[in-house]
């Protein structure tokens, strides 16, 4: 196992850290974990170097938590750091600060939690954990013992981003990055300015959720197999990023042991400055090489948004862009129906026009946003 730097902190992690959030599961039962292999799955990880296992309130129907606490029973909690997260969507007062934690505390069976994260920071959880002084309170758990170090996750835009760095002596950030997703969120540069700031930074969902171990289209799968070092999908995206030395370790959810295999290996093989100028280049042309497959040219520029009737339109506009680019339909139309909020959906569209008088693209939005709902939306109940 190769080991990183973390942030400020004199501790070395290990460049894969294992995520909880996609364990292997009976009947595909998301609360049902397939806890012999799960266990087995995670011990040989730890076994092999891993020293950072990542899960949170909501994972597997709030079972994540209980099967790790019982995981890493037989000594195994002894040699992890654990992190997990404040689920900041059920924080009404302060008092919910302590009564969620507790909790945790006692489903993981351990009394500190090493790195505890503010989970899913944006425009509405933010402003509503600060102003019930998260901060202060985090401070005091910090001092009894409770916590370790206090991080946070993070999906919204940049500027929030670099607000909420800049609000406290954080330890480190966990943002969403891989090499499509270079601009989204916090994106490169947000990474750059978490680092610059000390702020160790996790990396999640590197294989954008698994899209980018699909069956490459065409243009994509000459571009691989025309690199001299030949390697599989998951391995490029995986050395991309740690290539880099802002990235401070990797998380992956892994759902067979096969993964953690695969993953491992990796891990063995990974460095600082690892790919070569070529090979970066070759990333970035495959980057180019899925964005041609997109047939909606939206530049996320948000000149659409605020819609009159609520409509995300990039949003809309991004889940079906990716399930034409990655051939993942099941994993976008999720993400559609289950992660977005109905009112922002395509057919609430009234088509005023607004939209497509304000977009420099000058995209034709209605029709796109009817054949968008059209192949997202989940076929009705017969």
């Amino acid at each position: 196992m190769q080991y990183r730097t973390f942030g400020k902190l004199d501790w070395r992690p290990s460049a894969l850290g294992f995520g909880a959030m996609r364990l292997p599961t009976i009947d595909d039962d998301p609360a049902k974990i397939n806890e012999d292999l799960a266990t087995r799955m995670i011990r040989t990880a730890i076994d092999a170097g891993v020293n950072y296992i990542d899960t949170a309130w909501p994972y597997h129907r709030q079972q994540s938590e209980p099967f790790v606490g019982r995981c890493l029973q037989d000594g195994y909690r002894d040699k992890v750091r654990l992190a997990t997260k404040m689920p900041s969507w059920l924080i009404k007062e302060t008092a919910d600060f302590d009564k969620h934690l507790d909790i945790q505390l006692e489903r993981l069976r351990t009394d500190r939690i090493d790195f505890y994260l503010l989970h899913g920071l944006n425009k509405t959880a933010w402003p509503n954990l600060r102003d019930l002084d998260v901060l202060e309170w985090a401070g005091r758990a910090i001092s009894d013992g409770r916590i370790g170090h206090l991080g946070f996750s993070f999906h919204d835009d940049l500027a929030l981003f670099r607000e909420i760095v800049d609000a406290y002596d954080w330890t480190f950030c966990q943002i969403m990055y891989n090499y499509m997703d270079i601009e989204f969120q916090a994106g490169r540069e947000g990474l750059h300015y978490a680092a610059s700031k000390e702020l160790a930074v996790v990396i999640m969902e590197p294989l954008r959720g698994g899209s980018l171990t699909q069956p490459a289209p065409e243009p994509v799968a000459a571009l691989w197999d025309s690199a001299v070092t030949s390697r599989s999908q998951a391995d490029w995206a995986l050395q991309w990023l740690w290539t880099q030395p802002e990235v401070s370790l990797v998380l992956s959810g892994m759902t067979a042991m096969e993964h953690v295999e695969e993953n491992l290996a990796s891990a063995e093989r990974s460095g600082v400055g690892t790919l070569a100028d070529e090979e970066l280049k070759l990333v970035e042309r495959v980057r180019d090489a899925y964005r041609a497959l997109s047939p909606i040219p939206c530049t996320d520029c948000k000149y659409c948004q605020p819609c009159p009737s609520g409509v995300d339109i990039p949003r809309v506009f991004s889940n079906y862009n990716s399930a034409m680019m990655y051939g993942d339909l099941s994993r976008y139309r999720m993400s559609y129906n289950q992660f977005m909020n109905v009112e922002e959906r395509a057919d609430n569209c009234v088509e005023c026009g607004q939209c497509e008088s304000l977009c420099p693209q000058q995209i034709e939005i209605i029709d796109w946003l009817k054949k968008a709902h059209a192949f997202l939306a989940e076929a009705p109940a017969s």
